[in-house]
């Protein structure tokens, strides 16, 4: 058997590792077209070039490919290699820490190792393609880890955390459950333990994060991306809204992003109630009216004497052009 032949058994059996988590060597050896001993040999290139392909014991044996202590080549399909690149390209605008700087690189050496007509592809995407951001918080990518694993091993993290008027940081110990990102900002849904409650917490104003050793059990909790959404539209602004609009709930969804406000369901059929966050009234009113919906206020009341102020400046304006 050629070289090339063997190359490329070795990496249609790469890409069956990293597609189940698990196979007997009987099934490898069946989809490969040769025996268990050649199998053997196989695995042993891939480790040979540093992939972690572990012997599963029991009946029949088999193989899975577990995580390695360095970064091997990866094997992408056509799909996957697209999808990839069009992530990183997204990512060089992100909201972590220098994670601008190392998606560019992974682009880079992906585009080095692309066949040429997946290259012509993705550049047509990515020529095709602007990113419009807008201001963003960003975060120390350390810190995403430092809780990715706390949620993972459940266990609890302690971190000085500012408050929204940039004072003293306190010190907070919590159990955290779930990272969320709005695109501008992160935050952590966690119970905080001195608080003995379920509380949102924003990355970018937290210092000095430390994992701890105490693990805990994991409580029955809200679902982390209502409850978020739920926290940054009410707690950071100084006026909360509803308003019942006549438009569909998930055509308004689409309209305010999460971080402005959230849509509810009405009793209403073609109805639905916007509660919508801000640090003035009439900012609120200029927001709902620029949806363009029917609109009736359900509180506060002053919200309606706001419109009517906003009405009289649009009028003056109108019949001064």
């Amino acid at each position: 058997m050629t070289v090339e032949a063997t190359t490329e058994r070795v990496l249609r059996l790469l890409s069956l590792l990293q597609h189940r988590s698990s196979w007997t060597a009987g099934e490898l050896a069946a989809e490969l077209g040769v025996t268990d001993r050649s199998v053997r040999r196989d695995v042993e290139r891939l480790r040979a070039v540093g992939y972690p392909v572990h012997a599963v014991p029991g009946v029949g044996g088999g193989y899975r490919l577990g995580a390695g202590t360095r970064l091997p080549p990866l094997l992408l399909d056509d799909d996957e290699a697209i999808a990839t690149a069009v992530s990183l390209r997204l990512a060089s605008g992100g909201t972590v820490a220098g994670a601008s700087e190392a998606a560019l690189r992974a682009l880079a050496k992906l585009d080095q190792v692309m066949p040429p007509r997946l290259r012509a592809e993705v550049r047509a995407v990515q020529g095709a393609t602007d990113t419009l951001v807008g201001p963003t918080d960003e975060v120390d990518p350390d810190l995403l880890m430092t809780f990715a694993r706390a949620c993972r091993d459940t266990v609890r993290v302690r971190f000085a955390y500012s408050g929204r008027d940039g004072g003293t940081a306190r010190e907070r110990t919590v159990e955290p459950v779930r990272m969320v990102t709005t695109g501008r900002r992160w935050y952590l849904m966690a119970w905080d333990v001195d608080r003995d409650d379920w509380r949102t917490f924003r990355l970018d104003r937290m210092r000095d994060a430390q994992r701890t050793t105490w693990r805990f059990r994991p409580r029955e909790h809200p679902d982390p991306v209502a409850y978020v959404r739920r926290s940054v539209t009410e707690s950071p602004y100084a006026h909360l809204a509803r308003v019942r609009l006549r438009a569909r709930t998930e055509l308004v969804s689409d309209m305010v992003p999460p971080q402005v406000g959230r849509v509810e369901d009405d009793e209403r059929d073609g109805w639905c109630v916007l509660v919508i966050g801000a640090d003035s009234l009439e900012v609120t009113a200029a927001r709902v009216a620029a949806l363009g919906f029917e609109a009736e206020v359900l509180e506060p009341p002053e919200l309606r004497e706001a419109a009517a102020r906003l009405a009289r400046r649009l009028a003056a304006m109108a019949e001064g052009g």
